[in-house]
């Protein structure tokens, strides 16, 4: 049996990224009650007033926000989507998002009523943009990390390959290889601490990812998101999009000019040596982004 306390590791994330560390950080798991029996998870980092609301990508969880909010060392929350983390399943599966905005929004009037900023990485900016539509009140400004509308199977191939893999590990050791195998810009060290948040061992010593209790095969299709694309238009707040520039990022120039020609006034970053996973690639840099698109309020 490995160990696993998820508070444990932070000293982990600071060192590998040459952040000062000096000490744990005051973060705590908390929950928002849906009002149907469902609650949603996620980490609060911080004792006051929450100024930034992260949402993980397709398949991850809260954690993988660990470094950026070290990074940052600001109030924030980061919240575990509908069927991820230790979140209850969405009311119409993972990938409804509709529905999942709603979710999200009732748990930001819980958690986090005054934010600064939503900002989403890959599944979790979409769902930003139709939070944006359907409570802009909460939205007062968007980061977009390697995502838009125009994400399809093709340009999301190899992390659905990933995504849709085994069903169950045997073991740590086999889970940990198939996550090296498709992640080559992360060290191993920081995919160990992934799994770790992400996936749970069963008493005959297999493994299986979180997310996949909430996982169908019918949900393992690549959705249409294009619709979104009308939503991004009627965004007034500043937007912002963080792309990475290798390979493995699913926004391509085609994306970015339809981005810009629905909101003119977005700003666009590119980030040499990220991929999809910029906050798991260049953590770092992503927080000096947020932290000049969206300031800390002065002390």
């Amino acid at each position: 049996m490995i160990p696993y306390d998820e508070f444990s590791m932070f000293h982990e994330n600071a060192d590998e990224f040459g952040i000062p560390y000096a000490g744990p950080p005051d973060v705590r798991r908390v929950s928002a009650d849906l009002g149907d029996g469902r609650r949603l998870s996620a980490l609060q980092w911080g004792r006051t007033a929450p100024e930034l609301v992260f949402l993980h990508g397709g398949a991850q969880n809260a954690h993988t926000w660990d470094t950026v909010a070290l990074a940052l060392g600001r109030p924030l929350v980061a919240i575990d989507l509908p069927g991820h983390g230790h979140s209850d399943g969405g009311r119409n599966g993972s990938l409804d998002l509709a529905a999942n905005a709603e979710d999200v929004a009732t748990a930001i009037r819980a958690l986090a009523p005054t934010p600064k900023a939503v900002i989403g990485m890959s599944l979790g900016g979409l769902t930003a943009i139709a939070l944006a539509d359907i409570a802009p009140e909460l939205v007062p400004a968007v980061v977009l990390v390697d995502v838009t509308p125009g994400v399809d199977g093709e340009k999301g191939k190899v992390i659905g390959e990933f995504v849709s893999g085994p069903d169950s590990f045997a073991d740590f050791d086999e889970i940990l290889a198939r996550t090296v195998e498709y992640n080559p810009t992360r060290t191993v060290a920081s995919l160990r601490r992934g799994i770790l948040h992400n996936a749970q061992p069963r008493d005959d010593g297999s493994w299986v990812w979180r997310y996949a209790r909430f996982l169908s095969k019918e949900s393992r299709q690549h959705p249409d998101w294009t619709g979104l694309w009308d939503a991004v238009a009627r965004i007034r707040v500043p937007l912002m999009l963080v792309r990475g520039m290798r390979p493995q990022s699913v926004v391509d120039d085609a994306d970015e000019a339809e981005l810009l020609r629905r909101c003119p006034a977005a700003e666009v970053i590119h980030v040499a040596e990220a991929g999809h996973s910029v906050q798991g690639d260049t953590p770092v840099e992503l927080a000096r982004i947020i932290d000049r698109f969206v300031p800390a309020p002065p002390q």
